[in-house]
């Protein structure tokens, strides 16, 4: 799967590219909308920097609630250090800002892991006020362990996570998070992190109200779901998402053996490797006590060599 769409909606609103210098569109009310500030990531006219400048000449920023961040020149080779220290520049013009996302590129412009991130930190302390934020690439992400008591959604969308970034999460104190999503990757594209790693996640002793958990894209995807089979942080949960990877029977089964997943409100276990049988257990588990559960397979592969070595991809790996 590719991304072969920037958002479209962000904190609930439609999202707006501002346009370029030469452009006649009338702009929307400041607070309508979610901005994209983008560039280009080859041979970019004008710096990502320079883009914002202008948006921030033409806007009454006081009143941004959402700023997209786009392509930036580059992106496949040098992470948005400038993008980063411009915002954080600014952020006393920014005093409505709520939801920020740093790196909404499609394929065409860059591929997920080809995207080059820095530390993305410095952006939460920075805005203490943030209740959403989103980053796409995991490439020289770092995230180390920070406070933050507005935080309501955290969004990790990468090919291969890095350990350090799991762990930095792990270790946040996030006392407003109720979404948390990782994309865990595959270790083609960086992804280093065992299910060990997601135990001071799966505790929930961090996370008091958290209410949707994903652990997903994951070619280690039936050891989450063993992992999550027994975690306290399940029992509060009202949706659980362990799709895109590679969950084959072993991992759902697993799950079912685990604690009653009977008080979620949906368990989305799209892209999967299993069984009609165990499909078919896993409907009849839950569907009855009102979860809704979505079993497609979406395009969900597998390669076999000829010595029998079978081969399965996440939904998102390059």
């Amino acid at each position: 799967m590719a991304i072969g769409d920037h958002l479209q909606e962000f904190y609930r609103l439609p999202a707006f590219t501002f346009p370029g210098p030469e452009a006649t569109t009338k702009l929307p009310e400041p607070d309508a909308v979610a901005w994209r500030i983008t560039s280009g990531a080859y041979d970019a006219d004008e710096a990502w920097e320079a883009v914002f400048a202008r948006f921030c000449a033409a806007v009454d920023t006081t009143r941004v609630r959402a700023l997209i961040v786009g392509a930036w020149e580059d992106a496949y080779d040098s992470g948005p250090t400038d993008a980063v220290e411009a915002l954080l520049a600014a952020r006393d013009r920014l005093p409505a800002l709520r939801a920020l996302f740093l790196g909404d590129m499609i394929f065409e412009e860059c591929e997920i892991s080809w995207i080059h991130q820095t530390d993305v930190t410095g952006l939460l302390t920075g805005f203490p006020e943030l209740e959403e934020f989103g980053v796409r690439g995991g490439t020289n992400l770092r995230f180390g362990p920070l406070s933050h008591t507005g935080l309501r959604r955290l969004n990790v969308e990468t090919g291969g996570l890095p350990v350090a970034v799991v762990r930095g999460i792990g270790a946040s104190e996030l006392p407003a998070l109720e979404q948390l999503d990782l994309w865990l990757g595959t270790s083609w594209y960086g992804a280093d992190s065992e299910a060990a790693d997601l135990e001071p996640i799966l505790s929930g002793a961090r996370l008091p109200r958290l209410r949707h958990l994903a652990l997903h894209n994951s070619e280690i995807q039936d050891e989450v779901a063993a992992a999550v089979a027994s975690a306290p942080v399940v029992a509060r949960l009202e949706v659980l998402d362990l799709s895109m990877g590679t969950l084959s029977d072993d991992g759902a089964v697993a799950l079912l053996g685990g604690q009653p997943l009977t008080h979620l409100k949906k368990l989305d276990l799209h892209h999967h490797y299993l069984s009609e049988p165990v499909q078919q257990r896993i409907r009849e588990t839950l569907e009855p006590a009102g979860v809704e559960v979505d079993l497609d397979r979406d395009d969900a592969d597998e390669d076999r060599d000829d010595d029998g070595t079978v081969y399965r991809y996440v939904a998102c790996g390059e």
